[in-house]
């Protein structure tokens, strides 16, 4: 990923949010591909694949960086869960995800608090399908200090392709990152990316969802 880590949010928060969520809410695939998407090298290529199920998005990455995201104002006192699937191909051979060289991930979820007139203070959760970094390990971007990244899944999937279900806790995961725990959020978003190693990748990506309570079961 290049220096502008955080940027797919915060250059364009500065705009008009859409309408905030109080309530739970979910996004499936097929309204996430219609997410606003920023390059930074090139363009993954994001498709909806309908005829699996569940169905997905599938993200093609050759030497790329774009991500999907949702400038949507979410209220984490009401809603702080938050639910997603996903899955890999394959993970990057000879990385260190903490250098600038090595600052790819073949999916990843995040999400943002937007600074507005105080750039200083956006902060920005990565989670992250890690290639080489143990599972629960965190660290800042190699780009900038205000993006911490949180390793959720390390190394080969067990099955390529295959979803796998993650849930989080937002409002407790920016406190233990970054000491605060905000009442909202401002935006999040989605991005494989492979412009630092050159290695090219592929992603999946199921349903999003905020939820008010975490479920014994993911989806």
């Amino acid at each position: 990923m290049i220096s502008e880590a955080v940027m797919p949010i915060l250059l364009l928060l500065g705009a008009l949010l859409a309408g905030p969520v109080w309530a739970e809410r979910s996004y499936p695939p097929h309204e996430i591909l219609t997410w606003q998407q920023r390059s930074f090298a090139g363009l993954t290529d994001y498709r909806l694949v309908a005829d699996q199920l569940p169905p997905r998005l599938h993200a093609r990455c050759d030497n790329s960086a774009s991500a999907l995201y949702l400038r949507q104002r979410i209220d984490l006192e009401q809603t702080p869960i938050l639910e997603w699937s996903w899955g890999v191909d394959q993970v990057f051979a000879g990385t260190n995800e903490r250098s600038k060289a090595g600052d790819d991930y073949p999916v990843r979820l995040y999400v943002v608090i937007d600074g507005g007139l105080r750039p200083w203070r956006t902060r920005a959760v990565n989670y992250v399908w890690s290639s080489h970094q143990p599972i629960g390990s965190h660290w800042p971007n190699a780009f900038t200090r205000q993006a911490m990244m949180l390793a959720l899944r390390s190394g080969p999937a067990s099955q390529p392709g295959e979803l796998v279900s993650e849930q989080r806790n937002v409002r407790e995961d920016f406190l233990a990152l970054h000491g605060q725990a905000p009442r909202h959020i401002d935006g999040l978003a989605i991005m494989t990316d492979c412009d630092n190693s050159g290695q090219p990748t592929q992603g999946w990506y199921g349903t999003i969802r905020w939820r008010a309570t975490s479920s014994s079961t993911p989806r």
